[in-house]
Protein backbone atom coordinates (compact mmCIF):
# COMPACT_ATOMS: atom_id res chain seq x y z
CA UNK A 1 0.00 0.00 0.00
CA UNK A 2 1.44 3.48 -0.91
CA UNK A 3 0.17 6.89 1.19
CA UNK A 4 0.78 10.40 -0.02
CA UNK A 5 0.52 12.52 3.04
CA UNK A 6 0.58 16.70 3.11
CA UNK A 7 1.86 18.38 6.26
CA UNK A 8 3.64 15.00 6.83
CA UNK A 9 6.25 17.78 8.76
CA UNK A 10 2.79 18.50 11.57
CA UNK A 11 2.43 17.49 14.44
CA UNK A 12 -0.78 14.71 13.12
CA UNK A 13 1.18 14.54 9.78
CA UNK A 14 4.33 12.51 11.73
CA UNK A 15 2.09 10.59 13.93
CA UNK A 16 0.25 9.49 11.00
CA UNK A 17 3.37 8.47 8.89
CA UNK A 18 4.69 6.72 12.05
CA UNK A 19 1.60 4.44 11.76
CA UNK A 20 1.25 3.87 8.41
CA UNK A 21 5.26 2.74 8.37
CA UNK A 22 4.13 0.33 11.20
CA UNK A 23 1.28 -1.15 9.31
CA UNK A 24 4.08 -1.59 6.12
CA UNK A 25 2.93 1.17 3.79
CA UNK A 26 5.02 3.00 1.82
CA UNK A 27 4.91 6.62 2.67
CA UNK A 28 5.32 9.71 0.54
CA UNK A 29 5.11 13.62 2.27
CA UNK A 30 4.91 16.58 0.73
CA UNK A 31 7.00 19.74 2.31
CA UNK A 32 7.94 23.25 1.15
CA UNK A 33 10.91 24.45 -0.16
CA UNK A 34 12.24 26.49 2.54
CA UNK A 35 15.94 27.89 3.49
CA UNK A 36 14.43 26.87 6.82
CA UNK A 37 14.72 23.02 7.67
CA UNK A 38 11.29 21.82 9.40
CA UNK A 39 11.40 18.22 9.63
CA UNK A 40 12.52 17.64 13.46
CA UNK A 41 9.12 15.91 14.05
CA UNK A 42 10.04 13.08 11.63
CA UNK A 43 13.72 12.96 11.84
CA UNK A 44 13.21 9.59 14.33
CA UNK A 45 11.68 8.32 10.99
CA UNK A 46 13.37 9.61 8.17
CA UNK A 47 16.78 8.00 10.11
CA UNK A 48 15.33 4.73 10.88
CA UNK A 49 14.18 4.40 7.31
CA UNK A 50 17.13 6.58 5.21
CA UNK A 51 18.46 2.97 3.56
CA UNK A 52 15.08 1.95 2.51
CA UNK A 53 12.24 3.61 -0.11
CA UNK A 54 9.47 2.40 2.44
CA UNK A 55 9.52 6.76 3.03
CA UNK A 56 9.96 9.42 0.52
CA UNK A 57 9.77 13.38 0.94
CA UNK A 58 8.90 15.13 -2.11
CA UNK A 59 8.57 19.15 -2.51
CA UNK A 60 5.07 20.56 -3.24
CA UNK A 61 2.77 23.04 -1.90
CA UNK A 62 -0.85 23.38 -1.60
CA UNK A 63 -1.20 26.14 -3.63
CA UNK A 64 0.56 24.53 -6.21
CA UNK A 65 -2.22 22.61 -8.18
CA UNK A 66 0.24 20.93 -11.22
CA UNK A 67 2.50 20.51 -8.69
CA UNK A 68 0.42 18.31 -6.81
CA UNK A 69 -1.34 17.09 -10.01
CA UNK A 70 2.12 16.02 -11.22
CA UNK A 71 3.29 14.17 -7.49
CA UNK A 72 -0.01 11.97 -7.37
CA UNK A 73 0.28 10.91 -11.24
CA UNK A 74 4.05 9.92 -10.16
CA UNK A 75 3.73 8.34 -7.23
CA UNK A 76 -0.19 6.46 -8.07
CA UNK A 77 -0.74 6.01 -4.18
CA UNK A 78 -3.74 4.13 -2.65
CA UNK A 79 -4.72 6.69 -0.35
CA UNK A 80 -4.50 10.60 0.21
CA UNK A 81 -4.29 12.12 3.64
CA UNK A 82 -4.76 16.04 3.18
CA UNK A 83 -3.54 16.85 6.30
CA UNK A 84 -1.61 20.17 5.42
CA UNK A 85 -2.78 23.99 6.07
CA UNK A 86 -2.59 26.40 7.80
CA UNK A 87 -4.14 25.24 11.15
CA UNK A 88 -4.00 28.28 13.62
CA UNK A 89 -7.59 29.76 14.01
CA UNK A 90 -5.72 33.08 15.77
CA UNK A 91 -3.30 33.26 12.56
CA UNK A 92 -6.04 32.71 10.09
CA UNK A 93 -7.82 36.85 11.67
CA UNK A 94 -4.34 38.30 10.58
CA UNK A 95 -3.48 36.58 7.53
CA UNK A 96 -6.98 35.30 6.11
CA UNK A 97 -6.15 35.41 2.79
CA UNK A 98 -3.47 32.59 3.09
CA UNK A 99 -5.43 30.48 5.71
CA UNK A 100 -8.59 30.34 3.22
CA UNK A 101 -6.02 29.59 0.08
CA UNK A 102 -3.92 27.03 1.61
CA UNK A 103 -7.67 24.94 2.90
CA UNK A 104 -9.12 25.28 -0.20
CA UNK A 105 -7.29 25.19 -3.75
CA UNK A 106 -5.01 21.96 -1.75
CA UNK A 107 -8.32 20.19 -1.08
CA UNK A 108 -9.94 20.73 -4.55
CA UNK A 109 -6.81 20.20 -6.45
CA UNK A 110 -6.46 17.03 -5.31
CA UNK A 111 -9.87 15.71 -5.68
CA UNK A 112 -9.60 16.68 -9.17
CA UNK A 113 -6.46 14.82 -9.66
CA UNK A 114 -8.17 12.03 -8.34
CA UNK A 115 -11.29 12.17 -10.78
CA UNK A 116 -9.06 12.93 -13.40
CA UNK A 117 -6.69 10.06 -12.73
CA UNK A 118 -7.64 7.39 -10.84
CA UNK A 119 -10.95 6.96 -8.65
CA UNK A 120 -9.81 3.82 -6.99
CA UNK A 121 -7.32 6.61 -4.67
CA UNK A 122 -8.94 7.24 -1.35
CA UNK A 123 -8.84 10.62 0.10
CA UNK A 124 -9.25 11.93 3.52
CA UNK A 125 -9.53 15.56 4.26
CA UNK A 126 -9.12 16.70 7.56
CA UNK A 127 -11.99 18.69 8.50
CA UNK A 128 -12.05 20.23 12.17
CA UNK A 129 -14.61 20.88 15.32
CA UNK A 130 -13.92 24.97 14.55
CA UNK A 131 -16.28 24.33 11.45
CA UNK A 132 -19.10 24.25 14.60
CA UNK A 133 -19.02 27.43 15.83
CA UNK A 134 -19.83 26.45 19.49
CA UNK A 135 -23.57 27.87 19.67
CA UNK A 136 -24.27 26.87 22.87
CA UNK A 137 -23.31 23.84 25.26
CA UNK A 138 -23.90 20.98 22.99
CA UNK A 139 -22.72 17.75 22.38
CA UNK A 140 -21.70 17.83 18.07
CA UNK A 141 -22.09 15.31 15.91
CA UNK A 142 -21.92 14.73 11.77
CA UNK A 143 -25.53 16.35 11.27
CA UNK A 144 -24.60 19.52 13.81
CA UNK A 145 -24.97 22.63 11.88
CA UNK A 146 -21.64 24.26 10.41
CA UNK A 147 -21.65 27.80 11.66
CA UNK A 148 -17.92 29.01 11.45
CA UNK A 149 -16.72 31.95 12.98
CA UNK A 150 -13.24 32.26 11.88
CA UNK A 151 -11.75 32.66 8.41
CA UNK A 152 -9.90 29.36 9.00
CA UNK A 153 -13.43 27.39 10.30
CA UNK A 154 -15.02 29.02 6.92
CA UNK A 155 -12.19 27.93 5.00
CA UNK A 156 -12.46 24.09 6.03
CA UNK A 157 -16.60 24.42 5.80
CA UNK A 158 -15.30 24.89 2.15
CA UNK A 159 -12.95 21.84 1.88
CA UNK A 160 -15.29 19.84 4.04
CA UNK A 161 -18.36 20.42 1.39
CA UNK A 162 -16.30 20.49 -1.46
CA UNK A 163 -15.11 16.62 -0.36
CA UNK A 164 -19.15 15.20 0.35
CA UNK A 165 -19.97 17.19 -3.75
CA UNK A 166 -17.28 15.01 -5.04
CA UNK A 167 -18.21 11.49 -3.02
CA UNK A 168 -21.94 11.84 -4.06
CA UNK A 169 -20.91 12.93 -8.04
CA UNK A 170 -18.06 11.19 -9.02
CA UNK A 171 -18.64 8.55 -6.29
CA UNK A 172 -14.89 9.24 -5.15
CA UNK A 173 -13.93 7.81 -2.24
CA UNK A 174 -13.84 10.67 0.14
CA UNK A 175 -13.40 10.90 3.71
CA UNK A 176 -13.64 13.84 5.92
CA UNK A 177 -12.45 13.36 9.75
CA UNK A 178 -14.06 15.87 12.03
CA UNK A 179 -11.19 16.10 14.32
CA UNK A 180 -11.88 17.67 18.11
CA UNK A 181 -8.94 19.76 19.71
CA UNK A 182 -5.94 17.24 19.63
CA UNK A 183 -2.35 18.01 21.19
CA UNK A 184 0.73 16.46 22.02
CA UNK A 185 4.06 17.15 23.03
CA UNK A 186 4.48 17.96 19.31
CA UNK A 187 2.27 20.86 18.82
CA UNK A 188 3.39 23.87 17.57
CA UNK A 189 4.30 26.03 20.72
CA UNK A 190 1.98 28.82 19.84
CA UNK A 191 -1.30 26.59 20.23
CA UNK A 192 -2.84 26.84 24.15
CA UNK A 193 -1.75 23.37 25.75
CA UNK A 194 1.27 23.40 24.25
CA UNK A 195 1.83 27.07 25.26
CA UNK A 196 1.28 26.07 28.99
CA UNK A 197 3.62 23.53 29.14
CA UNK A 198 6.23 24.60 27.31
CA UNK A 199 5.98 28.16 29.85
CA UNK A 200 5.53 25.77 32.82
CA UNK A 201 8.89 23.76 31.86
CA UNK A 202 10.48 27.23 32.01
CA UNK A 203 9.12 28.29 35.17
CA UNK A 204 10.12 25.22 36.42
CA UNK A 205 13.66 25.73 35.52
CA UNK A 206 13.71 29.49 36.54
CA UNK A 207 13.84 30.24 32.70
CA UNK A 208 10.72 32.77 32.74
CA UNK A 209 8.57 34.40 35.29
CA UNK A 210 4.83 34.80 33.63
CA UNK A 211 2.72 32.82 30.58
CA UNK A 212 0.15 35.66 29.51
CA UNK A 213 -2.83 33.64 28.03
CA UNK A 214 -6.21 35.21 25.92
CA UNK A 215 -9.80 33.64 27.18
CA UNK A 216 -9.39 30.97 30.07
CA UNK A 217 -13.11 30.30 30.31
CA UNK A 218 -13.11 28.59 26.53
CA UNK A 219 -14.24 24.83 26.48
CA UNK A 220 -12.14 22.61 24.33
CA UNK A 221 -12.70 18.33 23.77
CA UNK A 222 -9.07 17.68 24.09
CA UNK A 223 -7.68 14.00 22.97
CA UNK A 224 -4.16 12.61 22.55
CA UNK A 225 -3.25 13.35 18.30
CA UNK A 226 -1.46 9.66 18.60
CA UNK A 227 -4.82 8.09 19.33
CA UNK A 228 -6.83 10.53 16.30
CA UNK A 229 -4.36 9.43 13.75
CA UNK A 230 -5.66 5.52 13.87
CA UNK A 231 -9.49 7.12 13.72
CA UNK A 232 -7.81 8.51 10.26
CA UNK A 233 -6.71 4.98 9.22
CA UNK A 234 -10.11 3.14 10.36
CA UNK A 235 -11.85 5.79 8.09
CA UNK A 236 -9.93 5.27 5.21
CA UNK A 237 -10.85 1.27 5.68
CA UNK A 238 -14.35 1.45 6.18
CA UNK A 239 -16.21 0.03 3.10
CA UNK A 240 -17.97 3.32 2.48
CA UNK A 241 -16.76 6.84 2.43
CA UNK A 242 -18.62 9.19 5.53
CA UNK A 243 -17.61 11.73 7.86
CA UNK A 244 -16.85 10.90 10.99
CA UNK A 245 -16.24 12.86 14.66
CA UNK A 246 -13.59 11.88 16.24
CA UNK A 247 -13.62 13.21 19.92
CA UNK A 248 -13.47 12.17 23.71
CA UNK A 249 -16.51 13.28 25.21
CA UNK A 250 -15.31 15.16 27.28
CA UNK A 251 -14.56 18.83 27.32
CA UNK A 252 -12.31 20.93 29.63
CA UNK A 253 -11.81 24.96 29.97
CA UNK A 254 -8.39 26.73 29.39
CA UNK A 255 -8.22 26.56 33.08
CA UNK A 256 -8.85 23.31 33.93
CA UNK A 257 -5.94 22.78 31.72
CA UNK A 258 -3.59 25.28 33.82
CA UNK A 259 -4.88 23.84 37.33
CA UNK A 260 -3.98 20.16 36.20
CA UNK A 261 -0.55 21.32 34.42
CA UNK A 262 0.72 23.30 37.23
CA UNK A 263 -0.40 20.90 39.95
CA UNK A 264 1.87 18.54 38.12
CA UNK A 265 5.05 20.61 39.53
CA UNK A 266 3.42 21.58 42.65
CA UNK A 267 2.72 25.43 41.67
CA UNK A 268 0.06 27.69 42.02
CA UNK A 269 -1.09 28.99 38.68
CA UNK A 270 -2.57 31.60 39.82
CA UNK A 271 1.05 33.48 40.92
CA UNK A 272 2.25 32.77 37.31
CA UNK A 273 -0.43 33.39 34.47
CA UNK A 274 -2.06 36.89 33.64
CA UNK A 275 -4.43 37.74 30.94
CA UNK A 276 -4.48 40.22 27.95
CA UNK A 277 -6.97 41.48 25.54
CA UNK A 278 -4.42 40.82 22.53
CA UNK A 279 -4.93 37.28 23.04
CA UNK A 280 -8.31 37.25 22.44
CA UNK A 281 -9.69 36.28 19.24
CA UNK A 282 -12.23 38.83 17.56
CA UNK A 283 -15.01 36.09 17.24
CA UNK A 284 -14.52 33.66 20.02
CA UNK A 285 -15.81 30.00 20.16
CA UNK A 286 -16.59 29.49 23.82
CA UNK A 287 -17.27 25.59 24.03
CA UNK A 288 -16.88 22.73 22.04
CA UNK A 289 -17.51 19.09 22.85
CA UNK A 290 -17.50 15.99 20.58
CA UNK A 291 -20.32 12.79 20.16
CA UNK A 292 -17.87 10.36 18.82
CA UNK A 293 -20.61 7.47 18.97
CA UNK A 294 -20.72 7.07 15.34
CA UNK A 295 -17.15 6.13 15.16
CA UNK A 296 -17.09 4.44 18.53
CA UNK A 297 -19.90 1.77 17.38
CA UNK A 298 -19.05 1.52 13.51
CA UNK A 299 -15.29 1.10 13.17
CA UNK A 300 -14.57 0.03 16.97
CA UNK A 301 -12.20 3.00 18.20
CA UNK A 302 -12.02 4.66 21.71
CA UNK A 303 -9.62 7.07 22.61
CA UNK A 304 -6.74 5.35 25.11
CA UNK A 305 -5.10 8.57 26.09
CA UNK A 306 -7.26 10.24 29.15
CA UNK A 307 -7.28 13.94 29.79
CA UNK A 308 -4.45 13.65 32.97
CA UNK A 309 -2.38 11.46 30.83
CA UNK A 310 -2.43 13.62 27.84
CA UNK A 311 -1.20 16.68 29.74
CA UNK A 312 1.37 14.85 32.31
CA UNK A 313 2.94 13.34 28.87
CA UNK A 314 3.18 17.18 27.46
CA UNK A 315 4.70 18.68 31.07
CA UNK A 316 7.25 15.81 31.54
CA UNK A 317 8.34 16.39 27.53
CA UNK A 318 8.52 20.42 28.20
CA UNK A 319 10.56 19.84 31.35
CA UNK A 320 12.83 18.19 29.32
CA UNK A 321 13.06 20.49 26.95
CA UNK A 322 13.76 23.27 29.44
CA UNK A 323 15.83 21.62 31.12
CA UNK A 324 18.34 21.15 27.64
CA UNK A 325 17.77 24.81 27.43
CA UNK A 326 18.76 25.93 30.47
CA UNK A 327 22.07 24.00 30.08
CA UNK A 328 22.42 25.96 26.70
CA UNK A 329 21.24 29.25 28.39
CA UNK A 330 24.44 28.93 30.40
CA UNK A 331 26.86 28.15 28.10
CA UNK A 332 26.22 31.13 26.32
CA UNK A 333 24.68 29.25 23.16
CA UNK A 334 20.92 30.47 23.47
CA UNK A 335 19.49 33.49 23.80
CA UNK A 336 15.73 33.53 25.22
CA UNK A 337 13.27 34.25 22.62
CA UNK A 338 10.05 33.42 25.04
CA UNK A 339 7.77 35.84 27.03
CA UNK A 340 8.84 37.33 29.90
CA UNK A 341 12.54 35.67 30.68
CA UNK A 342 13.94 35.66 33.71
CA UNK A 343 17.47 34.99 32.62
Amino acid sequence: MKALITGITGQDGSYLAELLLSKGYEVHGTIRRSSLINTYRIDNIISEYSNSNKLNLHYADLLDSASLSNLVTQIQPDEIYNLGAQSHVAVSFKNPLYTTQTSTIGPLALLETIKNTDKKIKYYQASSSEMYGGEGEVSLNENSPLLPKSPYASSKVFAHEINKIYRESYDIFGVNGILFNHESPRRGETFVTRKITKAIGRIHHGLQGKLTLGNLKASRDWGFAGDYVEAMWLMMQHDKPDDWVVATGETYTVEDFLVEAFNIVDLDWKQYVETSEKYFRPNEVDYLLGDPSKIKKTLNWEPKTSFKELVKMMIENDLNEAEKELTLVKNNLLKPTWEHPTV
